[in-house]
């Protein structure tokens, strides 16, 4: 039995209040000299973004330029045209040679970034990573909330939807995208353990982050599982460019769609109940907390457990376990139709 019509209305908001946890902290810059004694006008920090063209960036640029008004710093955000790994290896390449304070990095692949940030850091260069786990050669990773518990929240949503039984797929940006793994893989975890009756029928099937092959991936998932009952999507375009294949096909009471996405992207869809639910962080706050942790390390300061960079659902900070530069947040949030449509992004 499908679920949907319960769920309208209900309002999740994810990751409240994470408690403070150890003091450990983060205190090496760079490989090289630092940047510690410049004053804020004489800094500059660019944020390289996965591409300029994705709405999730184009948002995340408007935190960008709030920052560079607010504290002066020349700050400013560059992508490529799409989600090549070696265009955003070659972006960064090029900003090397310019010697900026900092480098603030949303990876395609954090395999292929790997090298050229070391090189960044071992000019001095600050490096700072979000939506990158793990990833080697930077200073400080930050992420908006714990992915793992993100990933099965959305599970926990799927699931009920559903009405816990049927056939469902997941959608990534790429497979080298490690969060979408991590979400995709936390929920999947999830299902096995609590949804049962549930069945992923084909491992997470890439969109490049691209709403129209969203789109033409779920017109193919449609046809060939004419049973189908979920989708759970990851990157900020996988979510409406389902919504658009199942709309079309007249199945928005029957299937569910959930996902990452933003409301000024989903909100059409979740008019009409194509999307159920959405699932997001506010990217211009994430850009913002990015370039405040490089200012504090610029600073000569430290990222410990606690850091509270000023910024809504960055005000204390939590080391995550396993990693002794990567921070999480709580700035998660997931709404239905008519909570997102208060958003104004």
């Amino acid at each position: 039995m499908n679920h949907k019509h319960a769920l309208r209305g209900a309002v999740l908001f994810v990751g409240a209040a994470i408690a403070l946890s150890g003091c450990s902290s983060v205190g090496s810059v760079g490989g090289g000299d630092t940047n510690a004694s410049e004053s804020p006008e004489n800094m500059v920090m660019v944020t390289v973004v996965k591409a300029q063209t994705i709405p999730w960036f184009q948002r995340m640029e408007v935190g960008v330029k709030s920052f560079a008004d607010r504290t002066g710093i020349d700050a400013r955000q560059e992508g490529a045209d799409d989600v090549s790994p070696e265009k955003q290896v070659q972006i960064v390449q090029d900003l090397i040679a310019q010697q900026p304070t900092a480098i603030t990095v949303v990876p395609n692949s954090p395999e292929a970034l790997s090298s050229v940030l070391k090189q960044a850091r071992d000019q001095g260069i600050i490096v700072v990573s979000h939506e990158a786990t793990g990833i080697e050669n930077v200073d400080i990773d930050i992420e908006a909330f714990d992915n793992a518990s993100y990933g099965s929240e959305i599970m926990d949503n799927l699931g009920e939807c559903m009405g816990g039984t049927g056939e469902y797929v997941q959608f990534v940006g790429g497979l080298t995208a490690q969060t979408h793994m991590e979400w995709v893989g936390a929920a999947y975890d999830n299902q096995m353990a609590n949804f049962p009756d549930m069945t992923r029928v084909e491992t997470p099937i890439e969109s490049t982050d691209d709403q129209g092959t969203a789109y033409e991936r779920a017109k193919e998932v449609l046809a060939k599982y004419p049973n189908i009952a979920g989708f759970q999507g990851s990157a900020g375009n996988d979510v409406p460019g389902i919504a658009r294949a199942v709309q079309e096909a007249g199945l928005e009471d029957q299937v569910c769609v959930m996902g990452t996405s933003i409301p000024s992207v989903a909100n059409q869809y979740l008019a009409d109940g194509s999307i159920d639910k959405i699932f997001f962080w506010d990217p211009a706050l994430a850009g913002e907390a990015q370039l405040a942790i490089a200012q504090i390390l610029a600073d000569g300061g430290t990222i410990e457990a606690g850091t509270d960079l000023g910024i809504d659902g960055y005000n204390s900070l939590k080391k995550l376990d396993g990693y002794d530069n990567v921070f999480v947040g709580a700035a998660s949030v997931a709404a239905d139709a008519e909570t997102a449509a208060k958003y104004d992004f």
